[in-house]
């Protein structure tokens, strides 16, 4: 029998059960047999949630005197802990599990292989349906769509049948007290709101169709509304037609027209489920695989598409709209289980102040864009969708790694304090924006500003910076669901430069590839990265496809007409990459000149230092540049051999360790006397500590997220060079056991405020 068939006659047996007139008890007896029965599985059993704790309603193969006997609390042994997590767990060994806990009642003690999921009420776990073997085997992907397919079935029946009470609900599983919670900082940061679900929950009140037919005709036009919805939402974009909003929003037409994704929803319906309950039922195949995906850059992908089922399942069931489609009325911290980039540029960025993500990752395209935003992100913040409620109030600490839902008045007043300072150090900053960062021994400092999208070059007069030293191009590569044309390209570059009025901007050529992977652009070799940080990205990519480069060129010359071009090239390697990065540049300078066009008043080619084996030839390198920007992030990675995605390592290595400090100084010094103009762009020179260092180093320019301009040129005016540098010359030459330490303290005993 195919795994279709198998389903159907499930579903046909789930069905007279629930038709029949057998009082509630009895269904559940009935179907723990169905199940059993189908899976071959000695044990099957039904534990729903009762004041509070997980109570056995119904078995197949344990002893039945243990029935409304045998209770645990969520949390509690493998069945509490499916209720707490929402997850699924298959286990060919169950007592190999660290939750696993041993029942005498049960007579369990014969059986081996286990295998759980929870049955969902509105977001929340009710209750968990587990099957159990003797043999020790893990259930294949069939049974346990089977039994995920019973679990909707039945929570269809606890819905109309009140077997779990609605009250006691509420209280066991999202506690009304205040919770801290911990996370994984994705953009760092401080925030307050109200809890708003990103997606509102979809109930789904049907789960076994009447008509297949009629629920496969659903599908398919709810397909077409999306398409629809899809581009009217691109058209209304704040970003404008061409945005880069509009480019994400392909990306998702694209996976809405994959035939491998529609095809199993149809499947899914072939066995009798609903047309709503076929795409949940999709969507959860889809999380239980998201889960066993290691590939970061895959399982970004996934989300994508799990975006686009939620709001298929929102047009096909009527219930349509999120948070952001219906406005925002409060300061808001935005729940969700995962957020696509798309999306997050929907919202009102005036009440938007935070985002909590119950999944998330580091390479997100969404962090990229939420950093450039200015919105803090707290990711991996398990059961946040449980334990939040609409309307809560937050306290949201990314830079501190926790949110508090539900604070008490003592935890408010803390925050408040914490955010009131921070108020009062941004209203001082913002009183510097005019005022040139001069130290006090009249060294001017240059502080520019990085950025990556349009809307982001508006910073540049609100803080003052002196330009932007580091514009991301390949954010709008990220976000296009095709390579960007150069017309297209050009209008952005161009309206940048407008918007600049005047400053300098160093355009860095496109950074994808490796940990920034775009659909459209695939080699072999890129597919098979096993550090595709270290892979084909960025210049190594550029110059293979140079049909790319050439593009960017020529829109980066047409949109610079009359005007200085800065140009930078990311990831050199070896000096013969910039050779012919440059040359590719050149010779579409020359195509456009001879075809009449008008060009940029002056050319100038720089290269970001971000790989060590360039530190070793930069006297080959350095007479062929006009600027050099060493970037602090990618380098301390790659000197250190240190995944900066990876959270065990994010904080292992110190920035100011002689590690790092010393090929810097030896970066610095080897531009001494030549005419480049060398600098520093990222994390590091943002952090007041750390720019210390630098400046002590002999940097002067610094490009820097616009937020930490403020507080670099307030750091810039207490600082007295020279003392500075005889300081970190010594510590270099004979380092103390802790040159954070070190610094700290000699900057706390003149004054210097380097938190």
């Amino acid at each position: 029998m195919s795994a279709v068939a198998s389903a159907r006659s499930i579903l046909t047996q789930l069905h007279d059960v629930m038709a029949s007139r057998i009082h509630p008890q009895g269904k559940l007896d009935r179907v723990v047999d169905v199940i059993g029965e189908a899976l071959d599985s000695e044990v099957c059993s039904i534990y729903l949630l009762r004041q509070g704790m997980l109570e056995l309603f119904a078995t197949r193969g344990l002893n039945t005197s243990a029935v409304h006997v045998t209770r645990m609390a969520v949390g509690e042994g493998l069945t509490g802990v499916i209720a707490q997590t929402n997850e699924i767990l298959n286990l060919d060994e169950a007592k190999s599990h660290p939750d696993f806990q041993y029942r005498p009642e049960t007579g369990e003690e014969k059986f081996h292989s286990f295998a759980g999921v929870p049955i969902v009420y509105r977001e929340r776990a009710v209750g968990v349906l587990c099957v159990q073997h003797v043999d020790p085997r893990k259930y294949d992907v069939v049974e346990i769509e089977a039994l995920q397919t019973t679990a909707m079935v039945l929570s269809e029946l606890i819905a109309h049948a009140e077997l779990v009470d609605e009250e006691d609900f509420d209280q066991s599983v999202a506690t009304r007290d205040a919770e801290v919670v911990e996370g994984l900082p994705l953009v760092k940061g401080l925030a307050s709101g109200r809890a708003v679900f990103h997606q509102p929950r979809v109930t789904i009140h049907q789960v076994m169709a009447d008509d297949v037919e009629v629920e496969r005709d659903r599908v398919y036009r709810a397909f077409g509304r999306m398409r629809e919805q899809i581009d009217s939402l691109t058209s209304q974009s704040e970003f404008g037609i061409g945005g880069e909003q509009e480019a994400v929003l392909e990306t998702y037409k694209m996976f809405a027209y994959d035939e491998g994704w529609s095809r199993r929803i149809n499947e899914a319906i072939d066995t009798g489920l609903t047309a709503e309950a076929a795409i949940e039922r999709v969507q959860q195949h889809t999380r239980l695989r998201m889960r066993e995906i290691e590939d970061p850059l895959l399982a970004e992908r996934m989300h994508d598409l799990e975006d686009l089922a939620n709001r298929l399942l929102r047009i096909v069931s009527g219930q349509l709209g999120t948070a952001a489609t219906q406005g925002l009325r409060y300061d808001t911290i935005l729940i969700a289980r995962n957020l696509g980039p798309a999306e997050l540029l929907e919202y009102d960025r005036r009440r938007l102040k935070g985002v909590v993500l119950e999944e998330g990752s580091l390479t997100a395209h969404v962090v990229i864009v939420a950093r450039a935003m200015n919105i803090p992100v707290l990711g991996r913040v398990r059961g946040v969708m449980s334990r939040v409620r609409e309307g809560d109030e937050i306290l949201l600490d990314a830079s501190e790694s926790r949110v508090t839902f539900r604070p008490t008045a003592a935890m408010g007043d803390v925050f408040d304090s914490r955010f009131a300072k921070r108020r009062e150090k941004q209203a001082a900053y913002a009183d510097l924006r005019d005022v040139e960062p001069f130290t006090r021994c009249g060294t001017r400092i240059h502080i520019l500003m990085n950025a990556g999208l349009r809307d982001d070059i508006a910073a540049l007069k609100l803080v003052g910076a002196d330009g932007v030293g580091l514009f991301r191009t390949e954010f709008q590569f990220l976000v296009s669901a095709t390579l960007p044309a150069r017309e297209r390209q050009m209008r952005l570059y161009r309206d940048v430069l407008d918007s600049a009025r005047g400053k300098p901007v160093i355009f860095r050529t496109v950074d994808i590839g490796g940990d920034k992977a775009v659909p459209y652009l695939r080699t072999s070799l890129a597919q098979d990265d096993e550090n595709p940080a270290m892979g084909w990205r960025a210049l190594r990519l550029a110059l293979e496809r140079e049909a790319l480069l050439k593009s960017q060129a020529r829109a980066l010359f047409e949109a610079a007409a009359g005007r200085e071009l800065n140009v930078m090239f990311p990831m050199v390697s070896e000096p013969w990459e910039f050779d012919a990065a440059k040359t590719v540049f050149e010779d579409q300078r020359a195509f456009l000149t001879g075809r009449g066009k008008p060009m940029p008043s002056a050319v100038r080619y720089g290269a970001m230092l971000e790989v060590p084996s360039i530190v070793e030839v930069l006297d080959l390198l350095i007479p062929k540049l006009e600027f050099l920007s060493v970037g602090t992030n990618d380098l301390t990675q790659f000197l250190f051999a240190a995944d900066r995605a990876n959270p065990k390592l994010a904080e292992r290595y110190d920035w100011l360790s002689p590690a790092i400090l010393r090929p810097l100084r030896r970066i610095h010094q080897a531009t001494i006397g030549s005419q480049v103009d060398i600098g520093v762009c990222g994390e590091m020179g943002g952090r007041r500590l750390e720019a210390l260092a630098l400046l002590g180093l002999g940097y002067r320019r610094l490009s820097i997220t616009p937020a930490a301009i403020g507080p670099i040129k307030e750091l810039v005016r207490q600082i007295d060079l020279a003392e500075l540098t005889e300081a970190m010359t010594g510590w270099l030459a004979r380092p103390p056991s802790d040159i954070r330490v070190a610094l700290s303290a000699w900057a706390a005993a003149r004054d210097i405020d380097v938190d």
